[in-house]
């Protein structure tokens, strides 16, 4: 009785080996090898990487998402969905700057949150107003003719200040890289949300300077703002100058002229209003005397 082939049985393809001998010099691929590549990527370090994987996760786990409108809730909440991770290596990131490291590149990656930039601005926004009230108090304890009236017109000061320079400024900046992406071609350009995100990022060095201020020492304040002022501003030099160092050299300058500007005007207008108001009130109490 003749047997049969069983056809889910495993063989062994004869004419695979004769192809292979025939031709020694075929090239083949081994699969641990690919595998064992990807895990090394070149030009990152240690702290990169882990950042880049957990992105990658986080995109694999959220599946396919429907785009929603932007008047809508679900829009703007892909970017609050940040972990405490992220958050803490961008603020790192914003407050240590490193030559040859942009911050879109190497912290946000396409994955633009408000959450951070949003807290920031608010708690700067409250540190301002907090210090300044408790610098009024220090400034004038002990004083017989003197009475602490809190000023809440501080809170309201401050955020109009804080928020729109986190937003109308992104937002001409991001116009003005689009027309210029426009007029000269292949320029980096970023979107409205990364550039956002890197300017709210780029206030956290503030908070502990403006802390400082309650100390009543005027080089001290001046000191800390310098610094403040620097740190802010070497994010937003090495962030924007890849998107503009391909253009004209008179609109390069312009642009990261402008860019620094702004920022030692708000760094300025935050020191000023500060001082001011401390003038303001020893002028009641000079009366007094």
């Amino acid at each position: 009785m003749a047997t049969t082939k069983d056809p889910f049985e495993f063989q062994e393809f004869e004419e695979a080996e004769s192809l292979l001998e025939e031709n020694r010099d075929a090239i083949t691929i081994n699969m641990d090898d690919v595998n064992e590549s990807q895990k090394q990527r070149p030009g990152m370090n240690e702290d990169q990487e882990s950042l880049l994987s957990n992105d990658d996760k986080a995109e694999l786990l959220s599946g396919p998402q429907k785009n929603a409108p932007f008047w809508s809730f679900d829009y703007y909440q892909k970017f609050f969905d940040v972990d405490t991770h992220q958050v803490r290596s961008r603020i790192i990131g914003s407050v240590m700057p490193w030559p040859g490291k942009n911050f879109i590149d190497v912290y946000i990656r396409r994955n633009p949150d408000l959450y951070g930039p949003f807290w920031i601005c608010a708690t700067l926004v409250f540190a301002i107003a907090i210090s300044g009230n408790i610098s009024n108090f220090l400034v004038h304890l002990g004083k017989p003719n003197y009475k602490y009236v809190p000023e809440f017109r501080k809170v309201t000061i401050a955020a109009t200040a804080i928020y729109c320079y986190a937003w109308l400024v992104p937002l001409a900046l991001w116009g003005l890289l689009l027309w210029r992406n426009n007029k000269v071609m292949n320029l980096v350009t970023y979107s409205f949300m990364e550039i956002v995100c890197v300017y709210g990022y780029s206030l956290a060095i503030y908070i502990p300077a403006v802390v400082l201020w309650i100390i009543p020492s005027d080089g001290l304040r001046w000191v800390t703002g310098l610094v403040a002022l620097c740190l802010s501003g070497s994010v937003l030099l090495l962030t924007f100058w890849p998107a503009v160092r391909d253009d004209h050299l008179r609109v390069s300058i312009a642009v990261m002229s402008a860019i620094v500007g702004l920022n030692i005007l708000l760094a300025v207008a935050s020191k000023s209003f500060h001082i001011k108001t401390l003038t303001t009130l020893q002028q009641p109490y000079m009366k007094l005397a």
